[in-house]
Order: structure tokens, then C-alpha cells, then sequence
């Protein structure tokens, strides 16, 4: 495949940081963008060259010749428009989590995998120098046998600063567990294999509309070691994020998303330097799917594994 057209629909910071990525690669071309809010829709186009731009998904894919689409917009909106993009027979990729429940989740999944299309999620951590090279430790051996694995995650206001909307302050489809635990808990079960829940504790404010101030809950990995989510917002200090492995032979943990560090038992923890070159990035692969090459792509089917898990967390079970 020469150039890959895609079209995108949602134009909020997480949709317009992958439209750069689109635009870098020489194998992909935004030809269509999609957004309710006209004036935004109007004005990505424009920074794009003028390409055409909607208001409605449908009249997007009823207009265009399109090879791909990105949904980006909000959860509980996802299931409606890809399976729309679905039942156009167009490659799709979205945003994560899948849905918003678990039922939406298999429907979508169950529909993509029937219409033979290429189905991708957003799940960045997997093309992550630090994560892979965590997760390349973990396997030699680094640590010895896992004891434990934890997922800390702390935030001294949310939403955060740059994420200031209604919907990811919400219990129905905001929330920190959902915005952030999603990633770990899929690159969980792809470093670690399933993962079984056994209890959540949450902290809820009064108001019902509003998300989740604090999560603690325990789940198991396949093997039956503990996997353990301490979430907590509202606080006072600097936004932590912490996906710790203790084992025993050492420690190891990423931080932040991409800074790697570590020891063995009787050693100091420092800093690790990467040992993998990740050159690899969704957006390549994505091509390469389309190509018929070998891809490195997390589908559907990783959504909803993960989707499973993050519903038992956001439900208080």
C-alpha cells in the first residue's frame, strides 16, 4: 500500500497528538477529520491543507474513500462509531479503553473479527523503549521470581491540567482507573498473561457524577502472584506513576510512563539505562498491517481482555 488515507474522528489532545504522527509518517495522509465542535473541525483542516472536515461520522464515511479510521473520540461513544466504521469494511484503530462495558467491548470485537478487518487499539506503552526493556528484564531474570507487582498512581489534581473536561472528571467514562490504569492493565496481561480480580475498594465523592478520588484493589497474575492498584488524587505533591515488579533476586520499576530503574537485593536503586531500540511505533506497524508485512499491533481482543479487568475496578466489585 502506497499511502494509507485515513480519516479521523475527535479532534481532543489525544487525537490531535496521533494526527502528528500521521502526518510525519510519508505512508499515511489525515485526508478527513470529524469533531462535533464545527469551529475545531474547520480549523484542524485547515492546519492540514485545507482537507474536508464533518460534524458527522457518517457523513464522513458516506463521502470518503478512506483506508483507515481513528475513533478518538470519548468512551461511551466508540462502540457506536466503529461499528459503523466496521460495517463499511474500513481498517480501524481506537482509542483506548475498547468501550465503555464490557458488553460493548465483545460486540466490537466480535463484528471486526466477522468483518476480517484490520482492528488496532492505542496502547502506547507497548512501542515504549523503558516498557519493553521492563519487560525484557523481567524475563531474564532480573529480578528472580516475581513476589509482587504494583501499580501506584498519584495525582495532585485530576483531571489533569491539559485534560479539562467534563467527561474524564466523570464516573461514567472518566475517571484516573480508566484514563491511566487501562495501560498497565493491558501491558500487565501482555508481560504476565491473565490476570484473575479479587476485590476493589474505592473512594468515591458525594457528588455521583463525579469519578473515583482514590482505588485500592488487589487482583492475582496467572502464576497467583499479587497485583496490587493504589490510586489515590487530590493530594498534595507531584503526580507519581509507578508500575513496580519486586522479586527475588531485586526490584524493578517504570516511572512516569518512561524512566526505567532498579537494583539487585542489597544494592541501591538507580537509574537504568534503555538496552532496547524501540525504532518500532504503532503508526509503522499499522502500515504494515495494511501492507501485508509483519506488524507488531495490539487488536480488539487486547482491548477487551483489558476491558474485563478495568470494569471490575470501576464497579466497586
Amino acid at each position: 500500500m502506497k499511502n494509507v488515507k485515513v480519516g479521523v474522528v475527535g479532534l481532543g489532545a489525544i487525537g490531535e497528538r496521533l494526527i502528528q504522527g500521521f502526518m510525519a509518517n510519508e505512508q499515511t495522509t489525515v485526508v478527513a477529520v470529524v469533531d462535533t465542535d464545527r469551529n475545531r473541525a474547520s480549523s484542524m483542516a485547515e492546519k492540514l491543507g485545507g482537507i474536508n472536515w464533518y460534524e458527522s461520522h457518517m457523513d464522513m464515511l458516506n463521502s470518503e474513500t478512506l483506508d483507515l479510521v481513528y475513533v478518538a473520540v470519548p468512551p461511551k461513544y466508540h462502540h457506536k462509531i466503529t461499528v459503523d466504521v466496521i460495517e463499511k469494511g474500513i481498517h480501524v484503530l481506537c482509542e483506548k479503553p475498547l468501550a465503555n462495558s464490557v458488553v460493548e467491548a465483545k460486540d466490537m470485537l466480535v463484528k471486526a473479527e466477522e468483518a476480517g478487518i484490520i482492528h488496532a487499539m492505542n496502547f502506547p506503552l507497548n512501542y515504549s523503549a523503558s516498557a519493553n526493556q521492563f519487560d525484557k528484564l523481567v524475563k531474564e531474570g532480573y529480578i528472580g521470581k516475581v513476589r509482587r507487582v504494583e501499580l501506584t498512581m498519584n495525582f495532585p489534581q485530576w483531571p489533569r491540567f491539559w485534560q479539562k473536561n467534563e467527561w474524564v472528571a466523570g464516573r461514567e467514562q472518566g475517571g484516573f482507573v480508566l484514563e491511566v490504569g487501562v495501560h498497565f492493565i493491558q501491558l500487565t496481561q501482555r508481560i504476565f498473561g491473565a490476570i484473575t480480580h479479587h476485590f476493589t475498594q474505592l473512594e468515591l465523592p458525594t457528588d455521583s457524577s463525579k469519578c473515583e478520588t482514590g482505588v485500592f484493589a488487589s487482583l492475582e497474575l496467572a502464576d497467583g502472584t499479587p497485583l496490587i492498584i493504589n490510586g489515590i488524587s487530590q493530594i498534595a505533591g507531584e503526580e507519581k506513576i509507578a508500575y513496580t515488579a519486586y522479586g527475588t533476586e531485586g526490584t524493578l520499576s517504570l516511572l512516569n510512563w518512561s524512566m526505567l530503574e532498579g537494583g539487585k537485593l542489597g544494592e541501591e536503586i538507580k537509574p537504568i539505562e534503555n538496552e532496547v531500540d524501540e525504532t518500532s511505533t504503532l503508526i509503522t506497524n499499522l502500515v504494515n498491517a495494511l501492507s501485508g508485512k509483519d506488524h507488531k499491533l495490539y487488536d480488539f481482543k487486547a482491548g477487551y481482555d483489558a476491558q474485563v479487568i478495568l470494569e471490575k475496578l470501576r464497579n466497586n466489585e
